[in-house]
């Protein structure tokens, strides 16, 4: 039970640890990453540190905007909105282009991202890419089964210039599927019990990562008992889940298995946080995830550009909200949006020194996940 006036830190102390989700096998950052974060930091202003935080849209099979959002905002992460019948080759031609007007405009390479999940939700299914089916059908697979198509699914995403895969889906179905439109409607969900979602998010995300791909758990802490779709509706939300929610554990099994990011969900969560989504929640995004998971790596929303379900939020005041909740990259499917959240963010930081402290955290974790992926060296 949330009690209210209580901060994240009280409200976490009153809840005991499980083993499941204990930290302390987790990596631990060496301290040649720290060194070299600490140096790219150095190099950056505020815009640069900004544009760390911004993961932009462009149309997958129309580039071409890319270049002025990159080279305006010096953003560090796009992503391909849409679906694609291109080649792989076709979709390495345009993520090399990415890649060097990232290189050119931010010194640094950058994350290009897809939603490449399986049956409904596949960005990209041209020739060379296997269209995996829905993921309730790969959570029939063994472990074995699921880790060995993972790899070869990913390898062709690596092969096309993707560094990160908006995947896999950690949320359990609990409800009845044609009853929760964002993911069990298109069976986007491994299985409707919290264990068999924890078995094959722990085999997906070491073969996704080992192909190359950076992999996301989403969406934190679950879409599976909601009615209402966070695109479509701002009526989203999940009664039931407290910080001793069985449906933890496949986030908890993703992370274990060193996941690289996590994806915020934009509904509400009355017993965690009874005023804020989950994206603008300190108790979730900072209390919950990162301090009683042990989550250590890259936080990020959903898209927060289109989506309805924050829409009573100048667009703006969602990246600043995230970022003070402790969240590091923000995505926006609208290459638009690019111009408005970085001025919003940057002018937040500029006259709130205790916001700055926040970017600057924030722009590191950024750094330290493109580190760990190889993306970035010093």
């Amino acid at each position: 039970m949330l009690l209210r006036g209580l901060g994240a830190a009280s409200v976490l102390a009153l809840v005991p640890l499980t083993t499941a989700f204990a930290p302390a096998d987790l990596p631990v950052a060496p301290a040649v990453s720290r060194a070299c974060v600490a140096g790219l930091l150095r190099g950056m202003d505020l815009t640069d540190r900004v544009g760390q935080l911004l993961m932009i849209g462009v149309p997958v099979d129309n580039t071409a905007g890319a270049k002025a959002v990159i080279a305006s905002y010096k953003v560090g992460g796009i992503f391909l909105a849409g679906r694609s019948y291109r080649s792989v080759a076709a979709i390495r031609d345009d993520t090399d282009a990415i890649g060097s007007l990232t290189k050119r405009w931010t010194g640094l390479a950058g994350y290009v991202a897809v939603d490449q999940e399986g049956g409904a939700v596949l960005s990209l299914r041209g020739p060379g890419f296997t269209q995996p089916p829905s993921a309730l059908r790969q959570g029939d697979l063994s472990a074995a089964a699921l880790r060995s198509q993972t790899a070869i699914w990913s390898g062709q995403l690596r092969a096309a210039g993707i560094t990160l895969n908006l995947a896999p889906v950690a949320d359990t179905v609990s409800i009845t599927p044609s009853a929760n439109p964002p993911i069990g409607a298109f069976n986007r969900h491994y299985g409707d019990d919290p264990a068999t979602v924890a078995r094959a998010i722990a085999a997906v995300v070491p073969a996704m990562q080992g192909r190359g791909v950076s992999a996301t758990l989403k969406h934190f802490p679950g879409l599976g008992r909601v009615r209402y779709n966070t695109d479509t509706s701002t009526l989203a939300k999940d009664s039931v889940a407290t910080y001793s929610d069985p449906h933890l554990t496949p986030f908890g099994a993703g992370i274990r298995a060193g996941a690289r990011a996590v994806m915020l969900s934009s509904a509400l969560y009355p017993k965690l946080d009874p005023n804020r989504p989950a994206v603008h929640s300190r108790a979730i995004v900072t209390g919950l995830l990162q301090e009683q998971l042990g989550f250590g790596g890259m936080v990020m929303t959903d898209d927060i550009g289109a989506a309805a379900a924050l829409r009573g939020v100048p667009l703006g005041e969602r990246a600043v909200r995230f970022i003070e909740a402790g969240g590091h990259l923000v995505l926006s499917v609208r290459t638009a949006d690019a111009g408005p959240l970085s001025r919003a963010v940057v002018a937040r930081a500029q006259v709130d020194a205790g916001f700055r402290t926040k970017v600057n955290a924030a722009a590191s974790r950024v750094l330290r996940s493109k580190i760990d992926a190889g993306l970035v060296a010093c």
